[in-house]
């Protein structure tokens, strides 16, 4: 995960879940697993193109695979960090809250 990402999806997540009661691997196994998920093709014009199928808007396109990979790991990274934002549903990803330390912090 790139460094802006990462501290800007940290921030969003002690917002969204104050005193760490989310686990800390969570957004990175996600990545992780959905980059597994990936595909990748070799367009006419020698350049390759890769979606992540399942995840509306996450595509990449660029000169050869391995910078189509990097891009890719980047669009997943920034569209996370928007749903998270936006508390918008993230297919296979869900934010567990422990309620009860959402009331200890409260008081």
């Amino acid at each position: 995960m790139g460094i802006g990402a990462g501290s800007q999806l940290a921030k969003i997540l002690v917002e969204f879940c104050p005193r760490e009661c989310y686990h800390k691997n969570m957004i990175s196994e996600y990545i992780l697993k959905k980059l597994k998920e990936a595909r990748y093709k070799l367009l006419k014009n020698g350049s390759y193109f890769g979606e992540i199928p399942g995840l509306r808007g996450v595509w990449a396109n660029a000169k050869n695979l391995e910078d189509c990979r990097k891009e890719l790991r980047g669009v997943l990274e920034d569209w996370l960090l928007l749903k998270i934002r936006d508390r918008e549903k993230v297919p296979g990803f869900s934010i567990k809250v422990d309620r009860r330390e959402l009331v200890k912090t409260s008081r």
